[in-house]
């Protein structure tokens, strides 16, 4: 295994606990400040929102670096974020140390996407991107497991330090393993930008923040809906965030094949309609308790597995910006994970049961596929952005 990759994928799984493990925690963390569910969901939105600001910052200012150092810089930063998290007592420190954790996000896959793209093989570029999105795929199967675990256990302080030592070891496997690559090519900030002069980058931007705002719709309340609308007991939330985990593993796992052999537009084109089904049926089914089981798997294997062809998509319209690229779908992500968080939020807190933020992610995964059959149909049509 290549140890570069496997270190950039140790990053994506510390950046993947510290985002969705508080899906997993959120109702200890709301008993805890004295805070509604629905409220203590601005926390995910203030990581999201955080992503969207950091990324593009911080790219565009460190495009002149090594990739190595802005990789350890970004990590850096991640760790002692993290740590603030670990020690908040309110909603406003809360707020502020989650924007603060996601400044680093969008910019580490972005960076580190491009680092992978040139360290693999040829043929095989989708599948080395695939790496360190299972990173953060992997965290959701065994990082947000033990972090809801820990948080039940002790407390959710402890799981928030666990993660900043996740963040030390990331920084020295990195210091260790990740070559010393020289800084791509400085072609100026206009040229950097000049990708976003075709159409093409804005529609898929635009389908990847409906596909994952049609994820974070559910997932967001994925353990309020298992405990109180599908029956099952709050001990057994762990072992239900690892089926969720496996389904994102399995789902990255075979995304950056696919992607590869089938061509990352019309792989995304069928996940998209596979993740309106599924969510579809979790509003219909999710009462039975081994459909609900089975949904924590399917949903969000099929979004998960959207992220790959996104990322390399973004990457091959972005010819002189490559590194903004992959990190503008990093941004479009969270901003999904925000939008949805907040939008599923709505029907919950107006007292509607927790199924139906699955219902609005379905809404959304719709118009993803929407935008992205047209896409397919007139990017034929568009000139690519300069070369």
């Amino acid at each position: 295994m290549n140890r570069a990759l496997l270190a950039l994928a140790f990053g994506g799984f510390g950046l993947g606990l510290t985002e969705f493990v508080m899906m997993g925690i959120l109702p200890e963390v709301a008993n805890n400040l004295g805070l509604s569910i629905a409220r203590a969901g601005h926390f995910i939105s203030a990581y999201a929102l955080g992503v969207g600001v950091g990324a593009p910052l911080l790219i565009l200012s460190l495009r002149r670096r090594p990739p190595r150092q802005i990789l350890l810089g970004l990590m850096t930063l991640f760790t002692l974020a993290n740590l603030l998290t670990a020690f908040a007592d309110g909603y406003a420190a809360m707020v502020l140390s989650r924007f603060i954790a996601g400044l680093p996000h969008g910019a580490f896959f972005g960076v580190g996407a491009v680092v992978a793209s040139r360290l693999a093989e040829p043929g095989k570029g989708a599948q080395a991107v695939a790496m360190i999105l299972g990173g953060l795929a992997a965290a959701n199967l065994i990082g947000v497991p033990l972090g809801t675990w820990l948080s039940q256990l002790l407390s959710w302080h402890y799981t928030f330090m666990l993660v900043g030592g996740w963040g030390l070891f990331t920084l020295a496997m990195t210091s260790l393993w990740l070559p010393r690559l020289a800084a791509q090519p400085d072609s100026g900030l206009r040229a950097q930008l000049a990708f976003l002069q075709s159409p093409i980058p804005w529609l898929l931007l635009l389908v990847t923040i409906l596909g994952n705002s049609g994820l974070f719709a559910w997932f967001s309340y994925v353990s309020p809906l298992l405990v109180e609308f599908s029956g099952f007991s709050s001990h057994s939330l762990s072992g239900l965030m690892v089926i969720a985990g496996l389904g994102m593993c399995v789902g990255n796992l075979l995304s950056g094949r696919l992607a590869d052999q089938f061509g990352p537009e019309r792989t995304a084109t069928l996940l998209l309609v596979g993740l309106t089904l599924s969510l579809l049926l979790v509003f219909a089914l999710s009462q039975y308790k081994p459909l609900a089981v089975l949904l924590a798997f399917t949903t969000p294997a099929l979004a998960f597995a959207l992220s790959t062809p996104m990322q390399v998509l973004l990457i091959k319209h972005a010819p002189n910006g490559q590194m903004l690229g992959a990190a503008a779908s990093q941004v479009a992500f969270n901003l999904g994970n925000a939008m949805g968080a907040y939008v599923g939020g709505m029907p919950v807190a107006h007292g509607l049961a927790f199924v139906y933020p699955s219902l609005i992610g379905a809404g959304f995964a719709i118009g993803g596929f929407l935008v992205m059959s047209y896409c397919n149909r007139r990017v034929r049509h568009w000139p690519a952005a300069a070369c």
